[in-house]
């Protein structure tokens, strides 16, 4: 959320910064609303004042036995606690208003960020590794997982419907051991610390990360009112909801393994083939909280160990930096990792990584205070995939397969594999 204050201060900068995003301009309807808030605010302000001063002047005229005046002020303040309640009721309305509005304002672009409509206008930042070369030709990982015996999407659908797959034997162990290999990755070498937690929230952990209310057709709902979790980033950067966090302490880095949901409502017809786009996958999820100096260097660090993950398995990648219109509700700046995909000859996204500013902190109330300052500052907040496990489990796939049709296992997954090389079709 943005700081109203600002907005106050900066109209112009608002709606321009929403029309690098191909948004409507928003800042007079804002304003409107709150000055709407702060007129009903403080017309309950001064209907307190004058109750409070009409009880002391009650007091006051009785004791000069002054009757009639002491009446009309208690007939006075009977009229002001019977009208007080509508005022309440009206700054409340206010205040939600305004609230909903700036709820479902997106964040501020930073400066270096790319002004663009779409992904089309997403700049390369990098390119590590080459495309493998092969004299054989690429499959889709649908095709190499079905051939192989071991990838079924007709049970995952008599199951569950369309967008599930069921995995078994090594393609199952091949998923597990990539999880594990990403957890092993950022806690041992990369700082992070591990965290199992809940996969269902409340509607306040929702808010706090962004989710809510503007997505809420993305999510899939309980039937007692807590919704499943569409990544880790809801969790772990609401670990810090609501608290005042020493400088001194910061950053916190963590990680989870753990499944996400998602309804993909906004994308049908798309990768309905295999399971690049599903409504469960299992994900590795980082998430930095720091204070507002660090943040930028903290995004870089982050996506740094997210390109490791594709390094040490020999992924051709590039790293894209998304533009202001590609970017997401509470991003400043994004990197996106496109892993290459053989079978599909483009590339593919398989992490993205996202600086926050204090945009989810002002939603969470999370704030940090330094030695030096009496006045706690709104933490930062960032957030990466490190990586999705799925994706990466098809790059593998695709990028390994061989010319018999069995795929390699990438050197850095063998500790994970019991003594497997090679993934070969079942008997």
């Amino acid at each position: 959320m943005l700081d109203i204050k600002w907005i106050r201060e900066n109209p112009a900068a608002l709606d321009e910064a929403l029309q690098k995003r191909s948004a409507e301009p928003q800042a007079q309807a804002i304003l409107a609303l709150d000055e709407t808030r702060r007129s009903a605010i403080q017309k309950l302000q001064d209907m307190q004042s004058r109750r409070n001063a009409a009880s002391k002047e009650i007091g006051a005229a009785m004791a000069q036995k002054n009757t009639e005046l002491a009446e009309q002020l208690k007939q006075e303040v009977a009229s002001l606690k019977d009208t007080m309640p509508l005022v309440e009721q009206e700054e409340r309305a206010a205040v939600a208003a305004l609230d909903d509005v700036l709820s479902r304002i997106p964040n501020i672009p930073l400066d270096d960020v790319p002004v663009g409509k779409d992904e089309s206008d997403n700049v390369v930042t990098r390119v590590v590794g080459q495309k493998p070369g092969w004299n054989h030709p690429a499959l889709e990982h649908f095709e190499i997982g079905e051939a192989l015996g071991y990838m079924d999407f007709d049970r995952a659908a008599k199951l569950s419907g369309s967008r599930f797959t069921v995995l078994t034997s090594q393609l199952a162990r091949l998923e597990r051991a990539l999880g594990q290999f990403m957890l092993d990755l950022h806690t041992r070498e990369h700082g992070y610390t591990e965290v199992s937690s809940p996969l269902m929230v409340r509607d306040e952990a929702m808010y706090g990360t962004g989710q809510l209310p503007k997505f809420s057709e993305d999510l899939f709902r309980t039937t007692d009112g807590r919704w499943l979790i569409p990544t880790a980033e809801v969790t772990l950067t609401n670990l810090v909801s609501g608290e005042i966090l020493d400088q001194e302490k910061l950053p916190l880095r963590f990680t989870a393994l753990t499944p996400s949901f998602r309804s993909e409502a906004g994308s049908a017809g798309r990768d309905t083939r295999g399971m690049l786009r599903q409504h469960q996958f299992w994900k590795c999820e980082l998430v930095s909280i720091t204070d507002a100096e660090s943040s930028i260097a903290e995004h870089e660090r982050m996506t740094a160990c997210a390109e490791e993950v594709l390094k040490r398995l020999g992924l051709h990648f590039r790293t894209i930096t998304l533009c202001t219109g590609d970017m997401g509700f509470g991003a400043r700046k994004t990197y996106d990792l496109e892993v290459w995909l053989p079978g599909q000859d483009t590339y593919r996204e398989i992490s993205s990584c996202s600086v926050c500013g204090d945009f989810q902190a002002r939603r969470m109330n999370s704030r940090y205070r330094s030695k030096d300052d009496k006045n706690p500052k709104f933490v930062h907040t960032l957030n990466g995939s490190g990586t999705a496990v799925g994706r990466c489990l098809i790059a593998v796939l695709e990028n390994y397969l061989n010319e018999d049709g069995s795929v390699s296992i990438p050197d850095v997954l063998l500790p994970y594999m019991g003594g497997l090389t090679r993934i070969e079709k079942g008997a």
